[in-house]
């Protein structure tokens, strides 16, 4: 027990969710300047960005794939045993939920913005392939999330929901979709681990 409270306490040392969303908000305005380069210099386009063309089908996407991303991240957690969870997973339930709330939007934001709006864009580009950029920007993904390799297993709950955001982007044109996904997908599995509704091996 002496020892479990000693990690939850070290976690809160070497990570701070409020420093970060400091941080994280900074890269936020550096990724919307460029893509507004991108778009003033004609490599973006506005609707390829935002694109409300088909506001039902987004919308339909947006709730299936939020839906089937926390159930698998529900199976996953218990289906791991706890050792091989990254340490940062299992402690980040401990903060309010206005300090989840907000780290979790604003973490959530910048990936999207950065991976999907900007990368991934970027290599179609180049590519003309939606594959190749939907593939490449995850594995881009996962070694942003650098913290998951000594604990190789969770690199699965990393690359499948990627894929994911990288196929609704494309089938939405809308950055908004991913975003909104990748937040509900984090907030709310973080909540049903906050308030013990699953718990892990």
């Amino acid at each position: 027990m002496k020892h479990t409270k000693e990690k939850t306490k070290n976690i809160k040392k070497d990570f701070n969710p409020k420093d970060a969303i400091f941080v994280f908000s900074s890269f936020v305005f550096i990724c919307v300047a460029i893509i507004f380069s991108l778009i003033v210099y004609d490599v973006l386009t506005i609707q390829s960005l935002l694109s409300f063309n088909q506001p039902i089908k987004m919308s339909i996407s947006i709730v299936g794939a939020s839906i089937g991303l926390i159930i698998f991240g529900i199976l996953l957690a218990l289906s791991i045993p706890s050792k091989y969870i990254d340490d940062a997973n299992k402690g980040f339930q401990n903060y309010s939920v206005s300090v989840i709330f907000s780290f979790m939007f604003i973490s959530a934001l910048f990936e999207e913005l950065l991976f999907r709006g900007i990368i991934q864009n970027l290599i179609f580009v180049f590519t003309e392939s939606q594959r190749i950029a939907i593939i490449t920007t995850t594995f881009l993904f996962l070694s942003f999330h650098i913290q998951y390799f000594k604990k190789p297993i969770m690199l699965m709950n990393i690359a499948v929901p990627s894929l994911v955001f990288g196929w609704i982007y494309v089938k939405t044109n809308n950055i908004l979709a991913p975003f909104v996904v990748h937040f509900l997908m984090n907030f709310g599995i973080t909540l049903l681990f906050k308030y013990n509704l699953i718990r892990v091996k």
